[in-house]
């Protein structure tokens, strides 16, 4: 008798398995490789490779059920909110891996996405903005002006008067390169929205927004002089929506 139940419990136990919902199932091993890539080069530096941001202005990604909800995230990530930058020009294949990946991780269980259904849900949406690049004239030469008189007196110590950045050392603050071909290197393909998200949340580590929205645009245009990016009629907005479809990248 005891045998058949086990039996019994066994059969039961094996429906159950084969009915369980997708989103109990994860998520395709290659599929989740991509989508990490993604996430690490251009959504960690504010939600923290472990989903758990430094700043309390980006939010937790981490046993979140906000990601339960597939179109909410890919709305997200296609036109950007608040101060999250827009995609648009991640196809519907890497939307589908992002979406993916930070749903099956940092303690997140919720299925995998497709391409179809990210193409469905973009289908209902505004196209994405027109997307320019760092060397179409994105700031005026007083913003910069402006950005170089705050810059050397809050981010010179830990990056250099020169933006070439600060090696490790015992009696210097690191600091990574701001300006020219390494700092280009570092954020190819990434966007100036996340670029502003990131400084203006975060940076300087001692007292991170100290200055205004205008003076952080500023210290970007700043940036932007001394890498040889020309000045052009507009002051670059202070707007992570509109500076998110301005992406970072070699001279064409």
């Amino acid at each position: 008798m005891k045998t058949i139940l086990n039996a019994m419990l066994a059969a039961v136990g094996m429906i159950c398995i084969s009915q369980a919902p997708a989103s109990a199932q994860g998520a395709d091993a290659s599929l989740m490789e991509q989508g990490q890539k993604l996430f690490n080069h251009n959504c960690a530096i504010c939600h923290g490779n472990d989903g758990r941001p430094k700043a309390n202005e980006f939010p937790s990604l981490a046993s979140s059920s906000s990601l339960e909800d597939v179109e909410t995230i890919v709305t997200n990530i296609h036109q950007g909110v608040a101060i999250m930058p827009p995609f648009p020009w991640f196809s519907d294949e890497e939307v589908a891996a992002l979406a993916s990946y930070v749903r099956n991780s940092f303690g997140n269980s919720y299925g995998q996405v497709s391409a179809s259904d990210v193409a469905g849900i973009r289908g209902n949406l505004e196209p994405g903005g027109a997307v320019r690049s760092i060397w179409d004239g994105v700031y005026t030469e007083e913003q910069a002006k402006q950005g170089q008189t705050v810059y050397n007196g809050a981010c010179g110590l830990c990056h250099g008067r020169r933006l070439d950045g600060v090696p490790e050392d015992r009696d210097m603050l690191p600091g990574p390169p701001l300006a020219r071909a390494k700092f280009l290197r570092n954020w190819d393909g990434r966007s100036l929205g996340a670029l502003y998200s990131y400084t203006r949340w975060t940076m300087p580590k001692s007292n991170p927004g100290f200055a205004s929205e205008e003076d952080y645009a500023a210290m970007l245009a700043h940036m932007l002089k001394l890498t040889g990016a020309p000045a052009g009629d507009t002051p670059l907005s202070t707007d992570p929506l509109e500076t998110g479809l301005i992406r970072i990248g070699p001279k064409p």
